[in-house]
């Protein structure tokens, strides 16, 4: 089931005619819809002032923190919709992988998994284990309104690639020499993990996310091929578990211009495209049937006004024989983005799209 085929009631009342939906939908919107990776944190001055001195995995294990850390955002820049605070390992710390965010470096695991020994650490994940999420959602969808909250999670292959690497990489060679050394233990690694981000998601829709995007944050580092026969596999495997909810379910990557075709094909009503490769030629590559999100350049933020509403209208422009468009930038929000940059772009792109 799509989220075109989806019965109405499935579909949370309040946010159901929301621009953001509707174009997610492929149906059409009083103007192109806008929200922003990462909009929810490091450039806020005021999220540094209620993060300050907590650290990253216990934030997002404070439902009335993330709550307002979430709603900040929507209250500076009137996005179209709110994406749900939290970070793509915090389902692995829920179910005990001994695992941290450290400051600068990004996620770091004691053990990583390099044998079939090491997969006991990935036991399944339960509602209990993450009620935290259930209550700050709770709140939120209280809070917002008429306005969408996105649901997240990363995917299978960036999970594992931090699993299996032990943190952050350039080059993802302990992975990819999984890959291709055992490709049983891979797919019985991105099998569980597959699992586990079905559960994560799951519950965020359960408790009224009204979409979902996966984050494949690393996938552009495979060649298509090896996508095809060791990745796309789990990520269908997620989408196609939620697709009875009939709510909107967006793919993203980084890099990923000649995946783009094959990250639509793993089920997704929506495929998000970085910067590299321009709307109207990602519609060409992804086929018919999907909405598109994107894809400005985040660093095009820096540079005067007057250059920010030029590459916009570019976007746009290229994005004019869509079914359906969802603005964002290619990647998230750089930390030194001036916030008033992305108020002035939400506003931008609001008028000169109004239909």
């Amino acid at each position: 089931m799509s989220a075109n085929d989806a019965p109405r009631a499935q579909q949370p009342s309040a946010t159901y005619d929301s621009a953001f939906l509707k174009a997610c939908r492929r149906e059409p919107v009083p103007h192109t819809p806008v929200w922003f990776m990462r909009q929810a944190g490091r450039s806020l001055p005021e999220y540094r002032k209620v993060r300050e001195g907590i650290p990253m995995l216990e934030s997002c294990m404070r439902p009335e923190l993330v709550t307002e850390i979430t709603l900040q955002p929507v209250r500076r820049h009137d996005v179209d919709a709110a994406i749900y605070f939290s970070d793509i390992v915090v389902p692995l710390k829920a179910i005990g992988v001994d695992l941290d965010i450290k400051p600068g470096v990004g996620p770091v695991v004691e053990r990583p998994i390099r044998t079939r020994a090491d997969l006991a650490q990935l036991r399944d994940l339960t509602p209990e284990d993450v009620s935290y999420v259930t209550e700050a959602i709770g709140l939120l969808t209280r809070e917002l309104g008429a306005t969408p909250l996105i649901g997240f999670a990363g995917a299978p292959f960036t999970l594992a690639s931090y699993l299996v690497e032990g943190g952050p990489s350039r080059t993802y060679e302990n992975a990819k020499a999984m890959m291709y050394g055992d490709p049983e233990l891979w797919a019985d690694l991105l099998d569980r993990l597959a699992d586990i981000t079905t559960a994560f998601l799951k519950v965020q829709i359960e408790a009224g996310a009204s979409a979902v995007q996966l984050f494949d944050s690393w996938a552009g580092a495979l060649a298509p091929v090896d996508y095809r026969r060791s990745v796309l596999p789990a990520s269908a495997k997620v989408f196609d578990a939620v697709a009875g909810y009939g709510v909107p379910r967006i793919h993203f990557g980084v890099g990923t211009g000649e995946l783009l075709s094959l990250m639509g094909e793993a089920g997704a009503d929506v495929v998000g495209v970085d910067w590299r490769v321009p709307l109207d030629e990602a519609v060409r590559r992804v086929g018919p049937g999907k909405a598109l999100q994107g894809n400005l350049d985040p660093t095009v933020l820096f540079a005067p006004t007057e250059a920010v509403e030029a590459k916009t209208r570019e976007v746009l422009e290229s994005a004019s024989d869509l079914e359906g468009h969802i603005f964002n930038l290619g990647h998230g929000v750089m930390p030194s983005t001036d916030p008033d940059a992305l108020t002035r772009l939400v506003e931008y792109v609001h008028t000169h799209s109004a239909r």
